[in-house]
């Protein structure tokens, strides 16, 4: 076969395998110049607002860039870095597994084999599906390498996650999850700016940029805030050697952050008793689109709770510490209510692994509070005899 035969072979594999939809995934490896500072590129399907297109993902050193491309884009780019820059690539498709091996001479070599990818067909797009047999199907599927997973010791770099890790995994699949649920409440139509207070060693704040800008390319800026500085300074370390630039920490504390006039998303987890409601006032100031809170330690309301009538369950201080928690949460979910949200109450992680499990979710409604809303929250208010921080703080009328 002439060689401008191979090259036209060469380039209907790659479209047809693209074009139609069925390339699970990809690997270009093997630089021809031994000063090419990517070694490998992967090249992935996935959905971006409904429409389909191929992540290239390239190595830079330690960091990691992203493209996405539309399957023609894809097509295009593929032949040509097996054409001018890489020796070796490898499809798999739900049919076969398809080697393209290139000599020195440049000469193309098409290799079929046995499909070794498993794939489901989601909107008649191949996807894949992880190797094993659970039936759970995570957004981080466990067998598909991740780099911030791997940085963060979740992960190895072939896609195992290491046993002492497995719940961090499902609870940052879990976070996901319950994210990917508000993405369509996010404005569309601008660079998303969004706040994690208290991020901590920031799992969930890496997963969520990996979400929002990697899988599902939206132009994002991301602010994880936490009071400790050696944690701040491993997570910069952390985002810059992942070249994530719209990704950044800083120290402070959430009462007085005020280095954003406008933010879409705020994020807190595990901000202990009324620092929660700190950040909820501040997300709610700042008309945030979207909230995600996992609460903690609400002691504030166990000083503050009574009522005769609930006294065989208050007199036990286990039951009342509980009791207050309960309450805590849904006079805070009431509150986001009334400022014009709506709220869904959320087992965040199996309560086996911490009490700690609540997840509030907020979405800004656009409709008007219900007079009900009110009168519901003020009676649940009066009986407890309680005024929680969130009321008292708050810089506009909502309880009259």
């Amino acid at each position: 076969m002439s060689t401008q035969a191979k090259t036209e072979e060469l380039r209907t594999v790659i479209a047809e395998a693209i074009g139609n939809g069925s390339l699970i995934q990809a690997t270009v490896s093997q630089p021809r110049s031994k000063t090419e500072e990517t070694r490998k590129i992967a090249i992935r399907p996935v959905m971006l607002r409904g429409e389909l297109f191929y992540q290239f993902e390239r190595f830079a050193g330690q960091k990691a860039l992203h493209d996405n491309l539309t399957p023609a884009e894809a097509a295009d780019e593929l032949v040509r870095l097996v054409e001018n820059e890489y020796r070796q690539a490898l499809l798999k498709t739900p049919g076969s597994d398809i080697q393209i091996l290139v000599s020195k001479k440049g000469k193309a070599a098409i290799l079929r084999s046995a499909p070794t990818a498993k794939a489901a067909i989601q909107g008649g797009t191949a996807v894949p599906v992880p190797s094993h047999n659970r039936s759970k199907t995570y957004i981080l599927p466990e067998g598909e390498p991740v780099p911030f997973l791997e940085a963060l010791g979740v992960m190895t770099a072939d896609g195992r996650v290491l046993k002492a890790k497995y719940d961090k995994f499902r609870q940052i699949n879990r976070f996901l999850e319950m994210v990917a649920d508000v993405i369509a409440y996010l404005p569309q139509d601008k660079e998303l700016t969004i706040v994690d207070f208290g991020c901590g060693k920031s799992y969930l704040t890496f997963a969520l940029y990996h979400l929002l800008a990697i899988r599902e390319g939206l132009q994002v800026r991301i602010i994880g805030l936490d009071l400790k500085a050696d944690v701040i300074e491993t997570c910069a370390r952390l985002a810059d050697k992942l070249g994530w630039e719209r990704l950044r920490f800083a120290v402070g504390d959430i009462a007085a952050y005020a280095d954003a006039d406008e933010v879409d998303m705020v994020v807190t987890l595990h901000a202990c008793d009324t620092a929660t409601d700190a950040a909820l006032l501040k997300a709610v100031d700042w008309g945030a689109s979207v909230i995600l809170s996992v609460p903690c330690c609400q002691h504030e309301l166990f000083r503050q709770i009574e009522q005769p009538v609930l006294k065989p369950l208050l007199k036990h201080g286990i039951l009342k510490e509980r009791f207050s928690a309960l309450v805590t949460d849904a006079a805070r979910a009431q509150l986001l209510e009334l400022a014009g949200y709506k709220v869904q109450l959320l087992e965040f992680i199996d309560l086996e692994h911490t009490p700690k499990n609540l997840l509030i979710r907020a979405v800004r409604s656009g409709s008007d509070v219900p007079a009900t809303a009110r009168q519901e929250y003020e009676e649940f208010r009066d009986f407890l005899s309680i005024l929680p921080y969130m009321e008292r703080r708050m810089e506009f009328k909502v309880i009259k």
